[in-house]
């Protein structure tokens, strides 16, 4: 009779899971590090091999370690976007209140981010911002539209001058959601309305006013948002 003493698999797994975290975040590994073999690790952590690879493909998994064909297994370089391109999937796949969720987020990182950008933004980085602008305000080709627009928002994001912020934006504002968005506002006729929320974004950036950015974008969002649900029904 199992008396409950033996710890389950997946606890021994997560708890090797979480040493190995611990040794990157403590900088016993460091990013681009070989980690040491599965039987030393398993040995160091006390922990079986099996649950030691079990926690080594689940950091796979994850992106936190990269396998190296017939070199071994490393500490993924950390970078922001390397390790966010999960949200870049959740984006793609989701459906119904998911995607509104995913929206609540976007607006307030979004508007975090075009405030930051108010502030920061350079002469340069406000010609790009610019420049997309115009683009999108001088055809009606949908995918045109969309192009000019991801770059947009592409822009603001690194002009906020924070890399992982901008990371989690980018696949929160996957291409392929994006695009069923734009298809949706282009039955509805809505690029007008669309078109001014942009210029309202530039005016504010312009302006160097990040409460009026804020806002601008915090609506933007929030009227893809209000169709979306919409869209869904009560």
């Amino acid at each position: 009779m199992d008396d409950g003493s033996a710890p389950q698999k997946g606890t021994v797994t997560q708890r090797a899971i979480e040493r190995i975290k611990a040794m990157i975040g403590e900088g016993r590994l460091e990013p681009g590090q070989r980690l040491p073999t599965e039987r030393d690790l398993a040995a160091q952590l006390g922990i079986s091999r099996s649950s030691m690879r079990e926690a080594i493909r689940a950091l796979t998994v994850l992106g936190v370690l990269e396998a190296r064909h017939g070199s071994g297994i490393y500490v993924t370089r950390l970078e922001a976007g390397d390790l966010l391109e999960t949200f870049g999937v959740v984006a793609d796949l989701s459906r119904g209140p998911q995607l509104v969720e995913l929206l609540e987020i976007r607006r307030v990182l979004e508007s975090t981010a075009t405030a930051l950008a108010a502030a920061r933004i350079t002469a340069d980085q406000l010609a790009e911002v610019e420049k997309h602008l115009t683009a999108m305000n001088a055809t009606d080709d949908p995918e045109e539209i969309l192009a000019h627009d991801l770059a947009f928002h592409r822009e603001i994001a690194a002009a906020a001058g924070n890399e992982t912020m901008a990371a989690i934006l980018e696949g929160l504002s996957s291409r392929t959601f994006r695009a069923r968005v734009w298809r949706g506002y282009q039955e509805e006729g809505a690029f007008a309305r669309t078109r001014r929320e942009h210029a309202a974004i530039h005016r504010a950036l312009v302006a160097r006013d990040p409460e009026a950015a804020r806002a601008a974008a915090a609506a933007h969002v929030g009227e893809v948002e209000e169709w979306l649900r919409a869209q869904l029904g009560p």
